[in-house]
């Protein structure tokens, strides 16, 4: 059975074990603030921090709910920027999503005043969750100890929308859950270091059934946890799986017949033609395909070790990088699918540095 701890009948805090990850769940509800003259800030605050101290070793998730916050309880800006602040990194490292639910303008220029001084990587944790039905996605919902204030005041906001459920929330998408989730993090994540050493990486197959069933979670927005399958290759043929039933190749259908012609090109001016092609390409397409090079890159640096060297990695992911717009690859096509396929990995500093997309995967 669950454990639930609240702190006390007097303050909004409870602890409800953990969510769908794994991870400690911390419930904050701002509707049972009492007024502030009755409240000391600053040893609630202490009182606060000794009783995380218990939780914070280990991944947790924070779920606060804002409505109930009025001018009779709400703490000053001066005790947040201080709570903050209080929080040292051994607090904000492991909080992995910090859930703002039924957000106000309020919460949203508090939000904005304080971005300043709040660090990009925690600002990344915030998401905020318009209806309580948002939750049950990340959370057991029916476990949840929502008050029920909240539970009426979540009523009337859907109540009050008209012509069908309301909008899904804009949130980004959410944080690795656990150190052995392999999706929705880099593709260098995907194959943790053991990974890039697995002799013959990306030649092997998986189960036809089991790709399915994992394609059928990604598509619901489940977890998928790679280490449950002990198999490097199962998430490597996920990849190429993914690459090749996009209905338009990521290099796109415009620059096929550019690498068809990279054959004729002079061997000395052929890097320089591939880096003509690739800054060719729509922005998200050339980020896509620079985190993905990068990637092979780096296998390939591990080539005395998995046998897949630049011109072995071309031939597995040529023919799921591009495509012709009518038709599927002839054979006398693959040759120069490879060549263009083999130059980028080998030449992947040269042929991405002028470029850049935000975050930068290999110095």
């Amino acid at each position: 059975m669950m454990k639930i701890q609240c702190l006390s009948p007097s303050l909004p805090f409870c602890f409800l074990g953990d969510d769908k990850y794994g991870r400690k769940l911390i419930i904050f509800s701002s509707c049972c603030m009492p007024p502030s003259h009755q409240l000391n800030h600053h040893r609630l605050l202490e009182y606060l921090k000794y009783t995380l101290d218990q939780y914070v070793e280990s991944d947790y998730t924070v779920v606060y709910f804002h409505y109930g916050l009025r001018s009779i309880n709400k703490p000053s800006l001066r005790w947040l920027r201080d709570a903050y602040r209080e929080f040292d990194r051994k607090y904000k490292k492991n909080l992995k999503t910090l859930y703002v639910v039924h957000p106000t303008n309020f919460i949203k220029v508090i939000w904005n005043i304080f971005k300043p001084v709040i660090s990009h990587k925690f600002g990344k944790k915030l998401t905020y969750v318009n209806y309580l039905a948002e939750l049950r996605e990340h959370l057991n919902y029916d476990q949840l100890i929502i008050p029920p204030a909240v539970l009426r005041h979540d009523e009337e906001l859907r109540a009050a929308q008209k012509g069908g459920p309301p909008p899904p929330a804009k949130v980004p998408p959410p944080r690795p859950p656990l150190p052995t989730q392999q999706f929705g993090v880099s593709l260098q994540y995907i194959f943790f270091p053991p990974g890039l050493k697995t002799e013959g990486i990306f030649r092997r197959s998986a189960r036809v059934q089991l790709i399915k069933d994992i394609q059928k979670l990604y598509n619901q927005g489940k977890p998928v946890i790679f280490d449950q399958y002990s198999d490097v290759h199962v998430p490597a043929v996920i990849l190429k799986t993914f690459l090749r039933e996009l209905p338009e190749p990521v290099l796109t259908f415009t620059v096929y017949n550019q690498i068809q012609e990279l054959t004729k090109v002079e061997s000395s001016l052929r890097v320089s033609r591939c880096k003509r092609i690739m800054e060719s390409l729509p922005e998200h397409n050339f980020i896509v395909v620079k985190y993905l090079v990068c990637f092979l890159h780096m296998v390939s640096q591990e080539s005395i070790s998995n046998k897949m060297s630049s011109s072995n990695l071309a031939c597995v992911f040529g023919v799921n990088l591009a495509w012709p717009p009518q038709g599927t690859v002839s054979l006398s096509a693959i040759s120069p699918l490879n060549m263009f396929t083999e130059l980028l990995i080998e030449h992947y500093h040269t042929i991405f540095s002028s470029r850049c997309p935000p975050q930068q995967v290999l110095p």
